[in-house]
């Protein structure tokens, strides 16, 4: 460093950054040596730690970055100023008790839990009293907090021999070089804190990413892991409500072996004549933003969508279905869980603590696994969801195609969509592949290389508004999904594994908006239009065309598919298959219960019967209940409000509590 002639203080923060990333990789081989690792490959270790590295360094560039700020503030220079000094030794103080008690309870945490420290312990200052004699009487507390003061003044002492050092040294010759070396140190600072020159950031759930539990915890470090979770310390469910919703939960779901002390869901669907048998290929394709009011398949005078009518009148078309939440991580989490991401503050994909699920995708044994995605599995931390719960996934991103991005959703869906066919094309093996669309989302682009082939039409705003479209370009770009999807599936014809696969299309979510024109008031009233989407079944040489209207959800896809499969399966979660279940069948799926959760009007409400009942989460939120077949008014009495209260607060409290206690089988 003395070499490049750095400003004395940016030397300084070098070499206290330095000093604790090897001090954090150290410990990290503490936790390897500590706490035994499973059979692992040296090139996952290895990876772990290089993944480990790059996250302790966005702990050590944040805390250089206030060194640096303190730095630039000229009366608080810390090598220039007396006062500067104390502050700086200060708040290095600060830091470094911070740092040696995050490690501290981030050990004690992970011998007791087998994972790293997380915002769940702030739960734990709630009842500070048993969780203080529970720490007294599990750890050396004494022992403990002297040597936390022992590492204090180490560290301490290793930050003051850093500054001395650095004090001795000459300044450097110009103002202009300062300026300069501040500027670089600024972007390369920002560099570690953002983690990776890419469009997304270094996230947690990339560690889940390395297929291991123990791998990811050991990549993690107790900031990185703690602060994750910092926004979902209050996630959780209460044990009384879950068990009031147990008896009618476990007879809904037909679970065969209910226990209300262990809240057993698990029902295991068995098949004698599938051994042998050929196993069809499953291409499930989620459609982003894929409206129900906005597509013909709904009566949409616009005709916007003549392909996916076509293919909807030659297979199994379920016209009330609904995705539980708003949102493509939500959708994304309910298809592969079974369950509604019910998570207020932010997504279920993105709490840390609820990355474990079993999901029926693993059932499919025998099957080679592919998730195609025109962009990066890194939004909302999905990448995290998908690879550390299904099992030998083939993850395909913006970068494994040979096509242009386009824009900042990766490439055209048609590339993406055309590409997975070459793969999926080229295998020997069954194969469960999930194909997830992007371009009917703004920025609604049209790819160049399709405008000859693709025309755009000119729809006079009037006809737009009252068809739910708010402009020309989304109007466009729903149509342009239809062309992409005939692109598809007219290539896929052409392969030998077309004849031998089930194709199921189900929206992402819906968009709120006017579908009065086609729909009844309730689905634009009360929001459903963001819930509303299509779900078809094209698999002629499986199924008989059929349009099926009782409702439908999101969480049902996966059983359903399990189901047209024929393959033994284990549900832990709320979905029915909707071809198959006998308590489906026996009322034509009139009570099928579909839970769904607003997260924007903070309200819940069930689907059943053809009503759909909702009421407000917060203090003093209305009730209401209206026909989804009509615009006459239903009359809430005593006798629903009790029988739909009860069945949306079930749903709502046992979604609750799956989220942490669906983990899949190890």
């Amino acid at each position: 460093m003395k070499n490049l002639k750095l400003p004395r203080y940016i030397r300084w923060i070098g070499y206290n950054a330095v000093i604790f990333l090897l001090l954090m990789t150290l410990l990290r081989f503490c936790i390897l040596l500590a706490f035994k690792a499973p059979e692992l490959a040296k090139s996952t270790l290895a990876d772990a730690f290089i993944l480990g590295v790059r996250f302790d360094l966005r702990v050590v560039c944040v805390a250089s970055l206030v060194f640096f700020v303190l730095g630039c503030i000229p009366p608080l220079h810390p090598l220039d100023k007396k006062w500067g000094k104390r502050i700086s030794f200060w708040i290095w103080g600060v830091f470094i008790t911070w740092f040696s008690l995050f490690y501290i309870i981030d050990f004690a945490n992970y011998a007791y839990l087998s994972q790293r420290l997380t915002a769940v312990l702030i739960n734990y200052v709630y009842d500070a009293k048993i969780s203080a004699g529970m720490v007294w009487q599990t750890y050396h507390v004494g022992w403990i907090l002297l040597g936390l003061v022992v590492v204090v003044i180490a560290l301490m002492a290793l930050v003051r021999m850093s500054y001395n050092r650095v004090l001795s040294t000459p300044k450097p010759p110009s103002r202009g070089a300062r300026i300069i070396w501040s500027v670089v140190f600024f972007l390369l600072l920002g560099l570690g804190i953002f983690g990776r020159p890419a469009q997304f950031p270094l996230r947690w759930s990339d560690a889940y990413a390395l297929g291991n539990d123990y791998a990811a915890n050991l990549a993690l470090n107790p900031f990185q892991s703690f602060f994750s979770t910092l926004g979902f310390e209050r996630s959780g469910y209460d044990v009384e409500k879950v068990k009031t919703a147990y008896p009618f939960m476990s007879q809904y779901l037909q679970v065969q072996k209910p226990d209300i002390n262990s809240f057993n869901f698990e029902r295991v669907f068995n098949t004698k004549d599938s051994v042998g048998a050929v196993k069809p290929n499953v291409v499930l394709v989620l459609c982003e933003s894929f409206s129900a009011y906005k597509s013909s398949v709904a009566g949409n005078p616009l005709n916007t969508t003549p392909y996916f009518t076509k293919l909807a009148e030659q297979g199994i078309l379920f016209n009330r279905c609904f995705s539980p939440a708003y949102g493509t991580a939500r959708g994304v989490w309910a298809t592969i869980t079974g369950m509604p991401d019910v998570e207020l503050l932010n997504t279920a994909s993105r709490n840390p603590n609820a990355v474990d699920q079993h999901t029926i995708i693993n059932d499919f044994n025998g099957y080679e696994k592919f998730y195609f995605i025109g962009g990066s599995a890194s939004w909302a931390n999905i990448r995290g969801l998908l690879t550390n719960n299904i099992a030998g996934l083939h993850l395909y991103e913006q970068e494994d195609y040979d096509a242009p991005k386009i824009d900042v959703w990766g490439v055209s869906d048609k590339n993406m969509l055309l590409s997975a066919n070459k793969v999926l094309a080229q295998q020997q093996k069954p194969f469960f592949a999930v194909l997830q669309t992007a371009d009917n989302h703004r920025p609604y682009t049209i790819p160049e290389e399709d405008r000859q082939e693709f025309k755009t039409l000119d729809v006079p705003f009037d006809s737009l508004k009252k068809y739910g479209f708010q402009n020309l370009p989304e109007f466009n770009a729903f149509r342009y999904t239809d062309f992409c999807f005939e692109k598809f599936m007219e290539a896929a014809k052409k392969e030998k594994y077309f004849s031998n696969t089930i194709f199921v299309f189900i929206g992402d979510h819906g968009i709120r908006g006017d579908a009065s024109g086609i729909l009844p008031n309730v689905f634009t009233e009360q929001g459903l239009t963001a819930q509303h989407v299509p779900l078809l079944v094209y698999a002629p040489a499986f199924v008989k065309p059929a349009v099926i209207s009782h409702p439908a959800s999101q969480l049902d896809v996966l059983p359903t598919i399990a189901g047209l499969c024929n393959i033994p399966y284990r549900n832990t979660a709320l979905g029915r298959d909707l071809l198959h279940d006998p308590q489906v069948l026996a009322d034509s799926g009139r009570q099928n219960s579909v839970f769904i959760f607003d997260v924007d009007a903070r309200k819940i409400g069930i689907i059943r019967n053809n009503l759909f009942y909702n009421y407000g989460l917060l203090k003093g939120g209305t009730e209401q209940i209206s026909s989804l077949n009509s615009n006459e008014k239903v009359e809430l009495t005593d006798s629903l409000r009790r029988e739909y209260r009860g069945i949306t607060d079930a749903f709502y409290e046992t979604s609750r509590y799956l989220m942490f206690h669906n983990k899949k089988t190890r």
